[in-house]
């Protein structure tokens, strides 16, 4: 059968703000991140979407997003956490290296400096979210997560050549639609507040 999984990022934070790096530090929901949470709240409701369960990364930018989206209780899990930056966290984001075509985002390029690699991102996001969606009762679910751990989901069910084709963003409060059967995941859909 088949299950809708609808995945969040969460609004934009001071580290957003300041163009920060932030993976596995946090910074507080600006007052733009939370009118932009509220807004897709406001969205899902006129779109008429119920979900069953929801989920929330473990740090407190998606954690506060989520808990303005819905009122519905909640689950939170670590394996929804942003990727971990190492030594760069909390550093100016013109550090960042430059994106390579058909990697992994990043590569491996954190991993000397205590950070993860773009495959354990993936792998961790892939094994997390699959657990949830094989869950008997699950049929429509929400899990609010983080930009980098969202790409690198997505990355592993649409190529990178059709992601550049499509021009997919993963801006603050981007929500991705997949549909789930069988461990397999299918990207349907975008939806960032700017379309």
């Amino acid at each position: 059968m088949t299950k809708t999984l609808y995945l969040m990022r969460h609004g934009q934070t001071l580290f957003n703000q300041l163009k920060r790096i932030q993976g596995a530090c946090d910074s507080p929901l600006t007052a733009q991140g939370i009118t932009e949470a509220q807004s897709v709240g406001r969205y899902f409701k006129q779109q008429g979407l119920k979900f069953d369960h929801a989920y929330a990364s473990t740090q407190e930018r998606a954690v506060d997003t989520l808990e303005l989206v819905t009122k519905q209780s909640y689950e939170r899990l670590k394996g929804l956490k942003e990727w971990n930056f190492g030594v760069f966290e909390g550093e100016s984001e013109v550090l960042n290296p430059k994106f390579s075509p058909g990697k992994l985002g990043y590569g491996d390029y954190f991993v000397q400096f205590g950070g993860e690699s773009g495959k354990q991102v993936q792998e961790r996001m892939v094994q997390t979210l699959t657990e949830i969606m094989a869950r008997p009762d699950h049929q429509q679910v929400l899990a609010v997560s983080h930009g980098g751990a969202s790409y690198m989901f997505l990355q592993r069910w649409l190529a990178t050549a059709e992601m550049q084709r499509r021009q997919i963003r993963v801006n603050n409060c981007a929500v991705l639609k997949f549909l789930y059967d069988d461990g397999k995941f299918e990207f349907v859909s975008v939806r960032n507040l700017d379309d």
